[in-house]
């Protein structure tokens, strides 16, 4: 996926999850953050950030903040952009070659997952998840507690045991981690869930991307340690 016009700045502040101040070569700018996670190790003062300008030159805030660099890596931190990227490799057969209709956002019971993939073998449900968190060489999911995300496990869970197919496809927003771990730091009871769901038979799949400051491209699948 590609963005559109995309300028460098500096990190100042966040005064909530929403909204962060940010310098650039006209002075601060108020921009919206595309990411409502803690993204506390990332949003640092004085952190190199991109933008992107807003499509519609009316709202409020001007910019989106898209991208962060974090020593030397730059992590697309969009919130928007893992089933954006995903949905464009499935379309283009990489996920499964078979694939004839993609549903996204499919309600099924009482989950609503990102994608259910209609192939000749039968449905495949996907829930993908975004990650931005690295540590030591290593990318983890959550940042923070989710039920949200154990539900969706859960529900993954539930349709492999009715006989379908499910995936949970993590897409780590930067290239580098030499692995993919549940953070059980921060929310136990996801990773919990997340191994539950793999002895189940529910595939756990993570890939890195190739990011710049206006694109981001799946790439190369990353080892799972659960």
């Amino acid at each position: 996926m590609h963005y559109g016009e995309v300028v460098r700045g500096t990190f100042l502040s966040r005064p909530n999850r929403f909204i962060a101040r940010v310098m650039l070569e006209e002075g601060e700018a108020v921009c919206h953050v595309k990411n409502t996670g803690r993204c506390r190790e990332l949003l640092v003062p004085g952190a190199p950030v991109y933008l992107e300008a807003a499509e519609n030159p009316a709202r409020k805030t001007r910019w989106d903040l898209i991208a962060v660099e974090k020593g030397e890596l730059l992590i697309n931190m969009d919130a928007q952009a893992p089933n954006k990227v995903f949905g464009e490799w499935a379309a283009a057969g990489r996920f499964l070659p078979e694939v004839t209709v993609i549903r996204p956002e499919y309600t099924w019971e009482d989950s609503r997952f990102d994608f259910r993939l209609e192939t000749p073998a039968g449905p495949c449900f996907v829930e993908v998840k975004g990650v931005t968190l690295e540590e030591n060489g290593r990318a983890l999911f959550p940042d923070a507690p989710t039920e949200r995300g154990v539900k969706h496990l859960r529900g993954l869970a539930r349709a492999v045991e009715q006989g379908y197919r499910a995936a949970v496809f993590f897409v780590v927003q930067m290239k580098g981690p030499k692995s993919f771990s549940p953070n059980g730091a921060t929310h136990p009871a996801f990773g919990g869930a997340l191994r539950a769901a793999a002895a189940a038979g529910v595939e756990v799949c993570a890939y890195d991307c190739r990011v710049t400051p206006s694109s981001l491209v799946l790439d190369a699948p990353v080892e799972v340690l659960l």
